[in-house]
Formats: structure tokens, sequence, C-alpha cells
């Protein structure tokens, strides 16, 4: 079984899809196997974001990810990560395929409504970010 993070991002919060977002997951067989609902700060986001430090967006991309509340999840699977990302959607949501979390929720490329892991390693190291073992549940 493969596990990734999740992120129900302030924008899809402020829509309140969250519980939509939840059952796409759930419905193409992946478990929640931690959650909560948090606030970044701004270090908080530039931590988490830290890989993007160099890349122009990342001042905006910060400033949005600490407007409010995220819900965090730990997702559980076959094929957890790729799932995931299938579920979400092209980044963009202009270019999202029908159905997708973005096509159906997000505003534009930065207002993306979901983040996910994109491999092993980077699901690792996020999960580790705002998750400690005892919280994750299997």
């Amino acid at each position: 079984m493969e596990r990734t993070l999740s992120i129900v991002k302030p924008d899809g919060v402020e829509k309140n899809v969250i519980g939509e977002i939840i059952s796409r997951f759930e419905k193409n067989g992946l478990k929640i196997v931690a959650l909560k609902r948090i606030k970044l700060t701004k270090s908080d986001a530039e931590g988490f974001y830290a890989v993007h430090k160099e890349r122009p967006f990342f001042g905006s991309l910060t400033d949005f990810m600490s407007r409010g509340p995220v819900v965090v999840l730990v997702l559980e699977g076959e094929n957890a990560i790729s799932k995931n990302r299938e579920i979400m959607g092209a980044t963009n949501p202009e270019e999202a395929d029908e159905g997708t979390i973005r096509k159906d929720f997000a505003t534009n490329i930065e207002e993306n409504t979901v983040h996910g892991s994109d491999s092993p390693e980077s699901a690792d190291t996020e999960i580790k970010y705002f998750f400690n073992a005892l919280e994750i549940t299997g």
C-alpha cells in the first residue's frame, strides 16, 4: 500500500467542498488514514513549499496557502500517488479533465483547490511535515 499527502487548499475550504473532495478520494479506493484542519502561517507555507523558493510564484503561493484554513490528509491505497493526481486533475484547471476536482472547483492555476504529492519521496517528506506517526492510522 502506498501513501500520499493531499491538501484541500484555502479556496476549497472557503467553497465548503471538503466533504465532496473526500468523497471522491473514497469512491476511488483511497482510504483516509490521517486528517486535520489547520491554519498555516506564512512561515509554515514557506517551509512546506521550500522546493519552489526560487520560483516567481513562491510569494503569492505562500500568501494564498496562509490566508485561511486548509485540510491535510494522508491517503492510502494501491498507487495512491498517481490515483490522487488523476482525481485532482491538471494543475491548471483549464487543462484539467472533466470530472476532476480542479476542473470542478478550482478558480485558476494558483487557486487550484488541492495539492497532492508527486512522488514517493515527496509524499514521505510532506506527510512528515504535517503528521507524526501516532496521528496516522491504517
